[in-house]
């Protein structure tokens, strides 16, 4: 789907009022700091000559001395995860026959070819390399990639007589994000009309809660593509920041919603919708397919706003005699199940919580002095804990063990595991750090209990290593109803994630986090 005659997104900074931190859409070099000026090194890109031009189509693997011309979509960053090191800028092309392809510029080579392009702008490339796209999480189709190499020559296109698309989208629905739900496969977009934003019903009135936004990165939404069913969508990080920049200026009252590059998961059994880097947000009338989707909703605010019997957010029922046996099905994939069971005892002998980055809930890692955060990449942080307790239940038929983790634990007990550590340390001020806190009355006092729990059937279950379950959700004891009538559970919400984010949190149970001792918590 192509939008025509509407001015490209640009990528200036995005800055929201209060304590949520500016955002620009590129920061070269170190994260958080900025390398490209106007005095970065590297010779100014200018070229009259005209080679052989090459259309997208006729781009093949291995040098290429001829000339392509296109309109430049957008761009964003690559960094490596695992080292924070930055990679080199990926950007999505389109040329004049409408046939879009990714490019790459490697890292040794921004400050030469960024400081000439911007968004929208058009361009001709000479001297470049086709180089094989990668499998995963691809955003164009060609099985080729424009790679800029060392002798590549960049200018700006003047042939005002040439037409260029002013954007390109590759909308999918329901049952097409479904298919692909977990794959890592190709990222597509979504088109739809939003019901619920952080639990809210849009209104003139709404207002986002920016302390929350900034400290959780994250902004959820009830989304729905015409009468379809409901689906949960996150935005993490800088897109949540965008969208909450554009939802402002709209005056709270936007309702049409248009997302790129999405990655289909499963959270809590719920098929969801997380943004991923290259991810951009378009509102109500910003582009051809979001002005068509609201003249839709004008006209059938019916059915918009139809209550839906076929509710997507509730995983399926099972005993564990049933997931017992799924577990040892031979196609089994990771899956999520409610299961009703009653709470026989709290699992003594070992720590029942664990000390984690205050910011992302990972694991923290003991250093000299102060504690680390290998996923955020911070040498110094907060550390606050958070529930990691075993439970041992049964139901009619069988026993289990679970394993309850961070907000599971305070679903349970309605008590954050935070507060229990510190009450317990104020009442035994002669205690040192290293003493181990024993399971507080909170957690005793659920025994006999009998509850309804999310459990997440994980690899490790699969591969017969362990039977033991870990719960990512307790439901309430009575469920109320939603508010809003909208005939659908809003309940279910995965941890605090980031880019592929998503499940991290339900990952420290499938890898056997120990507490080492759940000893205090100490700040960095």
């Amino acid at each position: 789907m192509k939008s025509k005659g509407v001015a490209a997104v640009s990528s200036s900074p995005i800055k929201l009022i209060g304590k949520i931190c500016a955002y620009s859409s590129l920061n070269i070099g170190v994260r958080g700091k900025a390398s490209v000026s106007s005095s970065a090194k590297g010779k100014a890109i200018v070229s009259d000559n005209v080679g052989d031009v090459v259309t997208f189509k006729g781009v093949t693997f291995g040098p290429h001395e001829g000339e392509v011309q296109f309109r430049l979509i957008h761009f964003w960053e690559v960094w490596n995860d695992q080292t924070k090191v930055l990679i080199g800028l990926e950007m999505l092309l389109i040329d004049e026959e409408e046939t879009v392809i990714q490019s790459f510029i490697p890292h040794g080579r921004i400050e030469t070819y960024l400081r000439h392009m911007k968004a929208g702008a058009t361009y001709r490339l000479n001297k470049f390399y086709g180089s094989k796209s990668k499998t995963i999480y691809r955003v164009a189709e060609p099985s080729v990639t424009i790679s800029f190499s060392g002798n590549s020559v960049i200018s700006v296109l003047e042939d005002s007589s040439i037409r260029f698309p002013e954007d390109w989208f590759r909308i999918h629905g329901y049952k097409e994000f479904e298919a692909a739900c977990d794959l890592r496969g190709d990222l597509y977009d979504y088109v739809g009309h939003i019901k619920l934003l952080n639990g809210q019903v849009p209104n003139d009135s709404l207002l986002l809660d920016e302390a929350e936004i900034a400290a959780s990165r994250r902004v959820e939404l009830h989304v729905q593509t015409h009468d379809d069913l409901v689906l949960k969508l996150y935005f993490w990080d800088k897109v949540a920041f965008e969208f909450c920049e554009k939802f402002k200026a709209s005056g709270g009252t936007a309702h049409v919603i248009l997302v790129t590059t999405l990655n289909p998961k499963r959270f809590g059994g719920v098929l969801s919708l997380s943004s991923m880097t290259p991810s951009r947000v378009f509102l109500d009338s910003d582009v051809q397919e979001t002005r068509l989707y609201l003249s839709w909703l004008n006209s059938k605010l019916d059915v918009a706003n139809r209550v839906n019997a076929k509710v997507v957010t509730k995983p399926e029922t099972a005993t564990l005699g049933k997931l017992f046996s799924y577990m040892k099905q031979a196609p089994a994939k990771v899956a999520w199940f409610e299961c009703t069971t009653t709470i026989d005892d709290v699992v003594h002998g070992s720590g029942w919580y664990y000390i984690g980055c205050g910011v992302c809930h990972t694991k923290a890692t003991k250093g000299p002095t102060t504690l680390l955060c290998k996923k955020c990449g911070k040498s110094e942080i907060i550390g606050v804990a958070q529930y990691l307790s075993k439970l041992s239940v049964y139901d009619h038929n069988d026993q289990a063990v679970f394993v309850v983790l961070g907000d599971a634990g305070e679903e349970l007990t309605g008590k954050k595991a935070a507060e229990l550590v510190e009450s317990y340390y104020q009442a035994n001020d002669s205690v040192g750090e290293d003493h181990i806190v024993p399971v507080p009355q909170a957690m005793i006092y659920t025994i006999g209990q009998t509850r309804k729990f999310i459990v997440k059937v994980s690899n490790h279950n699969l591969t017969a290593k362990s039977q033991t379950l870990t719960v990512t959700k307790v439901l309430p004891l009575e469920s109320p109803e939603p508010e809003g009538n909208l005939g659908e559970n809003v309940d279910e919400e995965p941890d605090n994630e980031r880019e592929d984010h998503a499940d991290e949190s339900v990952k420290r149970g499938e890898d056997g986090i120990e507490s080492e001792g759940a000893k205090r918590a100490k700040s960095g």
